[in-house]
């Protein structure tokens, strides 16, 4: 929230602990300061049917695609009419809590579609991130946050809504 000029409890927290000085409380900021993720608009190949989808992905994917746009040799992956397809492969490795993510951009660029007109209808329909998420109230951040701190188990109501747009 506070990112959106909202009050925030979580945010509050993280500076009253980082001001106090001690060890132990900045080792305790540090757990709850927030994790990067990024949001892009997608749409799989051979499941075009499904219209536009959002893919949510951390620091590691978000800088790997940052870095096509500066490589000379592929540019802007986001072109319609000469983009270039990813190439995302996903990998569960033992021992780990998430799995690993590499994405290449394919070997070719691509055309988004030949027919002009699905192009548009697929650019239209891109979902808008702020109306799949929304920013929790303050009170119920600071339960989440008290749970949380307490060592419970945390009860969180759903704040993410549909990963797809309109397929038409």
């Amino acid at each position: 929230p506070n990112q959106f000029g909202k009050p925030d409890p979580i945010n509050d927290l993280i500076r009253k602990l980082y001001s106090s000085g001690k060890a132990e409380d900045k080792a305790l900021a540090k757990k709850l300061l927030p994790k990067l993720r990024a949001y892009a608009p997608v749409l799989v190949r051979g499941e075009e049917s499904q219209g536009v989808m959002v893919w949510a992905f951390g620091k590691m994917v978000y800088q790997r695609l940052l870095s096509f746009f500066v490589d000379s040799e592929i540019g802007d992956i986001t072109n319609v009419d000469e983009g270039f397809d990813l190439v995302v492969k996903i990998t569960k490795v033992a021992g780990k809590t998430f799995n690993d993510t590499t994405v290449d951009a394919a070997r070719r660029p691509s055309k988004l579609s030949d027919d002009k007109k699905q192009v548009e209808v697929w650019l239209n329909s891109i979902p808008n991130i702020d109306d799949m998420y929304r920013v929790k109230p303050p009170e119920e951040l600071e339960q989440v946050l008290n749970a949380w701190l307490n060592g419970g188990e945390v009860e969180v109501s759903p704040s993410v809504g549909t990963s797809r747009g309109p397929s038409t």
